[in-house]
C-alpha cells in the first residue's frame, strides 16, 4: 500500500479510472451484443439500427481512452461489414 501523501492519491486516481473504463468496455460489449442478437433474430431493420447506436458508444469510449482508437476503428468496422453483408444477403 501507498504510504507517500502523492502515492495515495494517485492510487484513488486508478481506482477511480479503472471504474470508468469498466464501466466503458461494458457498455461497448452490450452494444456489440444487441446487434449480434438483431443478427440472430434475422432483423435487418434492428441490426441498422443497433448498429447506428453502437457506433457512438465505441467513439465514446476511445476518446475518453478506455480502448485504443485503433482497437475501436476495428470493432466499428467488422460491425458495419457483418450488418452491411446481413442486409445484403437478406434483401
Amino acid at each position: 500500500m501507498a504510504n507517500h501523501k502523492s502515492a495515495l492519491k494517485r492510487n484513488r486516481q486508478s481506482q477511480l479510472r479503472r471504474v470508468r473504463n469498466r464501466a466503458n468496455k461494458s457498455q461497448i460489449r452490450t452494444v456489440i451484443r444487441a446487434v449480434d442478437e438483431a443478427i440472430n433474430a434475422n432483423a435487418a431493420d434492428k441490426a441498422q439500427e443497433a448498429l447506428r447506436a453502437a457506433i457512438p458508444v465505441i467513439s465514446r469510449a476511445a476518446m475518453k481512452g478506455a480502448v485504443h482508437k485503433r482497437n475501436a476503428a476495428r470493432k466499428v468496422s467488422r460491425l458495419t461489414k457483418r450488418v452491411n453483408a446481413f442486409v445484403q444477403a437478406n434483401a
